[in-house]
């Protein structure tokens, strides 16, 4: 059974950063598609990054030269590093992950069937 663990998330005031986690349990991410997704209240879920199997990043436009999207395949840890932290930033942070090697650059959630639980990120 594949697990997704994010840490990381918390407060912090704008202009701040934050380094998100994304650990797996039964899960290789080698070779693997990830991504982040954010949930701000009220709204729905939105794409921020996302990473394939040949290392290649993609980020939503409003994350673009702030985010920073990495993983560590000998320990199975997706991360995601926040700098220039706005307010707009607020929300549930999540992680996903899926075997295609490859997926398209708009990061959709349906291109990804496993999820964590979230972490929350606060922006004042």
């Amino acid at each position: 059974h594949v697990q997704l663990v994010e840490s990381g998330g918390g407060s912090v005031q704008a202009g701040g950063s934050l380094r998100l986690s994304c650990a797996a349990s039964e899960y290789t991410f080698s070779g693997s598609s990830m991504a982040w997704f954010r949930q701000a209240p009220g709204k729905e879920r939105e794409g921020v990054a996302n990473i394939d199997g040949h290392d290649v990043s993609r980020y939503a436009h409003s994350v673009k030269g702030r985010f920073t999207v990495s993983r560590d395949t000998a320990k199975d840890t997706m991360y995601l590093q926040m700098g220039g932290l706005e307010p707009e930033d607020t929300g549930m942070y999540y992680c996903a992950a899926d075997n295609a090697y490859w997926v398209p650059p708009a990061i959709r959630e349906a291109d990804f069937s496993n999820w964590g639980q979230g972490t929350q990120v606060t922006v004042s």
